[in-house]
């Protein structure tokens, strides 16, 4: 793996870890450390030892919003030309689950960098919200969009326009947070969940990420059509034959993602 400047990596038992380094400014995320982050994120993709992506901060936050400095003197013409949300759009193209393991606050980009993971295990002491209004802007990296197919209209907009800070019970209760943990326990229960992934088939979990994001914005009968390709496409895989083997002979199967 690359050396990188703001994020730290590193691989076990199958599972990739990232994290996000730069605790001096609460991991803000400035435009490099969110080029890296997608560089690493999409060389675990391809990496056939790698079953599961996790994503997390350093210290106190998992990541406390964009670099305001890096951005306050900027204008329509520069950013249109600098795109830098098309970086961000590659993250919806991760193949491989990818939790979010997330710390004190996610704030702004921070959330919308968790809300582009499929899971998010979150610290009871962890704080989430679009502060973007406070300072005259609005999301701009998929906040409107992800949090409001996750919550409904009128919920989304509340949060968006108050800018208020939702803690980790009210993400859970809204169903934008999987599980809340101990803040020390955090990590070792994402891991267990993570593990937990990487025992099953990986292609059977690719193609129900897939068939999942699609129900997101396909019509019901296009989504149902979807899946049943993918439902098809599984049973040229070596890990079907496994997998149904094991069953009836009442034993483990052993999956190897063919």
């Amino acid at each position: 793996m690359t050396k990188f400047a703001y994020i730290r990596t590193r691989v076990e038992d199958e599972i990739a870890v990232v994290e996000l380094y730069r605790p001096d400014v609460l991991n803000a995320l400035n435009r490099q450390m969110v080029t890296e982050i997608v560089s690493a994120l999409e060389a675990y993709d391809r990496n056939d030892g790698v079953r599961v992506i996790v994503l997390t901060g350093s210290g106190r936050a998992f990541a406390a919003g964009a670099d305001i400095d890096e951005m306050a003197g900027d204008d329509p013409i520069k950013l249109e030309l600098l795109n830098q949300f098309a970086e961000w759009d590659r993250l919806a193209l991760i193949k491989k689950p990818m939790i979010a393991a997330v710390n004190g606050f996610a704030l702004g980009g921070g959330f919308e960098l968790a809300l582009s993971c499929d899971l998010i295990v979150a610290a009871e002491t962890a704080e989430f919200g679009f502060p973007e209004v406070n300072i005259g802007v609005m999301p701009g990296a998929g906040g409107t969009q992800r949090l409001t197919k996750l919550i409904g209209k009128t919920k989304a907009l509340e949060w968006l326009w108050t800018g208020e800070r939702m803690s980790a019970k009210e993400a859970h209760a809204l169903g934008i947070v999987n599980r809340v943990v101990a803040p020390e326990l955090l990590l070792e229960e994402t891991m267990r969940l993570a593990r937990k992934l990487a025992a099953k088939p990986p292609l059977s979990l690719r193609l129900i990420k897939e068939a999942v994001n699609k129900a997101v914005d396909y019509p019901l009968y296009e989504g149902m059509q979807f899946e049943r390709k993918n439902f098809y496409l599984l049973f040229a895989t070596e890990d079907q034959k496994e997998g149904m083997a094991a069953f009836i002979e009442k034993r483990e199967p052993r999956f190897q993602g063919r």
